[in-house]
C-alpha cells in the first residue's frame, strides 16, 4: 500500500499482524504473511450495519487495512492492572457475543450466525465509548455455540498455561462467569478443539493442553 512508506516501522504487533500509524485517527493492519483481508473486512462492514462494535474500515488492498484508531488499553491489560475484575471480564464477554450472535449471517441462511473465532481479552479494547472487538481474521459464518466454545477453549488455555501466570488466576475465574452467562457451548467443542489443534500459530506445548482445556470447560458447564 502506497500510503505507508517503504521504511515505516509497526507501534504495535500481533502473532501474525503489525499495525502502523497513519494519522490521530487512522492505522494499517498489515498481514506479514500476505493474507488477504477483503473477506474480514467485508464481515468488520456486516456487524458494523447492525451497531456492533468494530473499528471503521476505510479502506482495504491486499493484506493491508485501513481502520479507525482506537484509543484504550485491552481487556487483558485492564484486568491486570487492577481495572476490571474477573467476573466482569467473563460478563464482558458473554454480552460482546451474544449481540454478535444476534446478527445475521451475511449470506442470510437459517441458523448461521457471524462468528469472530478469537474473541478474548487481547481482541477487545476498552475505549472511552465501551469495548470494540478487533481481530476479525477468523470471521465466518457459523454457529454461536462454535463461537462460544472457541473463546470458552483460550480462556481455558490461558488459565492453565504457566506462561500466563500473570493471567491465569484471572482467566479461571472469568471462564466460569463467561460460561455461565452464555449459552451452552458443548455442541461446538469438540469442533473448537479440532480448530485449535490445527493452529499452525499455536506451539506444541500450547497444543499439549487442549485436553486439559476440555476438562476445564466441562467442569464448568
Amino acid at each position: 500500500m502506497t500510503l505507508l512508506p517503504p521504511d515505516a516501522e509497526p507501534f504495535a504487533a500481533g502473532r501474525d499482524a503489525d499495525v502502523y500509524a497513519l494519522d490521530d485517527d487512522w492505522v494499517v493492519r498489515r498481514y506479514r504473511d500476505g493474507y488477504p483481508v477483503r473477506d474480514e473486512a467485508d464481515f468488520m462492514r456486516h456487524v458494523a450495519k447492525f451497531g456492533y462494535p468494530v473499528p471503521a474500515v476505510r479502506e482495504i488492498d491486499g493484506a493491508d487495512m485501513v481502520i479507525e484508531r482506537l484509543t484504550g488499553p485491552t481487556l487483558a491489560d485492564a484486568a491486570i492492572a487492577g481495572d476490571l475484575d474477573a467476573m466482569r471480564l467473563g460478563e464482558l464477554h458473554a454480552d460482546l457475543h451474544r449481540r454478535l450472535h444476534a446478527i445475521p449471517a451475511p449470506s442470510g441462511t437459517p441458523g448461521l450466525v457471524v462468528v469472530h473465532g478469537d474473541l478474548h481479552p487481547y481482541n477487545v479494547i476498552a475505549t472511552d465509548a465501551g469495548p470494540i472487538v478487533i481481530d476479525w481474521r477468523n470471521a465466518e459464518e457459523g454457529t454461536a455455540e462454535f463461537d462460544i466454545a472457541m473463546t470458552a477453549v483460550i480462556f481455558a488455555q490461558v488459565a492453565l498455561d504457566p506462561a500466563w501466570a500473570g493471567l491465569s488466576p484471572l482467566l479461571r475465574e472469568a471462564l466460569a462467569a463467561y460460561l455461565a452467562n452464555s449459552i451452552d457451548p458443548t455442541p461446538g467443542l469438540r469442533a473448537a478443539l479440532d480448530a485449535r489443534s490445527n493452529n499452525i500459530t499455536l506451539t506444541a506445548a500450547e497444543k499439549a493442553l487442549l485436553p486439559a482445556q476440555e476438562a476445564l470447560i466441562r467442569s464448568l458447564l
